[in-house]
């Protein structure tokens, strides 16, 4: 089978095209041939070395496929079943067929095809996370979204408005814009030419917001504290621009007794019963048409590097796939 996988860290040039061996599942797995998978910044981070794993390795955390076989011990699947995961570890997506876990499975409903499983498993559920447990977001506040026509901003702004919040969105293009208002965001600022902490301040009346979501990191972290009414949070959950080197604490204090938090996916997830909980409101939310997929860009497998370049470039929108 082929999959992708990196032995030194760097560019999206270290990502090689080989042939893997498979083996039987294991206790508790199930063997699946993916059918999509979803591509997301969190990957850019492990083959740059930014977030460190053990070398050589495979990539990617988020798939959908059908169960080919069962190892021993596995209960509630069958052959055939269409399935879905979001928090891969091991990392291992970029393959035509792997060995997982069959209790961080999620069983796909007819409504939801392959693609969008895909592009949705891992920032629906980071979507989720921010949403209901970081902060809960209460119906009649606003808030303000970085990147508001990514991955993970498209499902968050949707998902907050159906909650009955109002969403600030910021975007990098006139294009993203247009993407952004049409997933949810009822004001929009385009972070190139427009100063983002002052245009809050005119949409709230000069209040601020209760809580930014900031998937950007250091590029937006002024932008992000200035834009927070007193007592309020930041949620620092990506490093698109590069990661947060130093938060001075008098910022906090100056600026009306901020929070930040730097959560994960991972930490929020952790506990197969939260994992679960998690995904089951994603699919819910998606079935019920209130939060809608979309999967704008698609890349062959053996073109992940390329999909890698264009991602940072911030040349697409939306969720991307890999079709194996």
């Amino acid at each position: 089978m082929k999959a992708i996988t990196f032995a030194h860290t760097g560019g999206p040039d270290v990502l090689k095209y080989v042939d893997v061996d498979v083996p039987p599942p294991g206790q508790g797995e199930v063997r699946i041939r993916h059918t999509a998978i979803g591509l997301n910044f969190i990957d850019t981070y492990h083959r740059s070395g930014l977030y460190p794993v053990p070398l050589p390795s495979g990539i990617g955390l988020e798939a959908a496929g059908v169960v080919e076989a069962l190892g021993a011990g596995v209960k509630g699947f069958k052959v055939g079943d269409r399935v879905a995961y979001g928090v891969g570890a091991p990392l291992g997506a970029y393959a035509q067929v792997r060995n997982y876990p069959a209790k961080r499975l999620v069983k796909l409903p007819k409504a939801i095809s392959d693609e969008a499983a895909a592009g949705m498993m891992l920032k629906g559920m980071t979507a989720r996370y921010l949403l209901r447990a970081t902060y809960k977001v209460k119906r009649g506040e606003t808030i303000l979204l970085h990147a508001a026509a990514g991955g993970v901003g498209l499902i968050l702004s949707q998902w907050a408005r159906a909650l009955g919040a109002k969403v600030i969105g910021t975007v990098g293009s006139d294009e993203k814009a247009a993407l952004a208002r049409e997933n949810g965001c009822h004001h929009v600022i385009n972070s190139s030419t427009e100063d983002v902490a002052r245009k809050v301040r005119e949409i709230t009346n000069g209040v601020g917001v209760p809580v930014v979501y900031d998937g950007v990191g250091q590029a937006t972290l002024m932008a992000s504290l200035d834009s927070l009414r007193p007592r309020g949070l930041l949620v620092s959950f990506g490093n698109a621009s590069g990661p947060v080197k130093a938060l001075d604490l008098g910022w906090l204090s100056s600026r009306g007794s901020l929070f930040v938090t730097r959560p994960t996916l991972m930490a929020y997830t952790a506990d197969d019963n939260e994992f679960q909980e998690t995904a089951a409101d994603l699919v819910d939310v998606v079935k019920s048409g209130k939060v809608k997929l979309t999967v704008n860009q698609r890349y062959p497998l053996a073109e992940a590097a390329q999909a890698h370049r264009d991602l940072e470039a911030r040349k697409t929108t939306g969720s991307t796939v890999l079709l194996p």
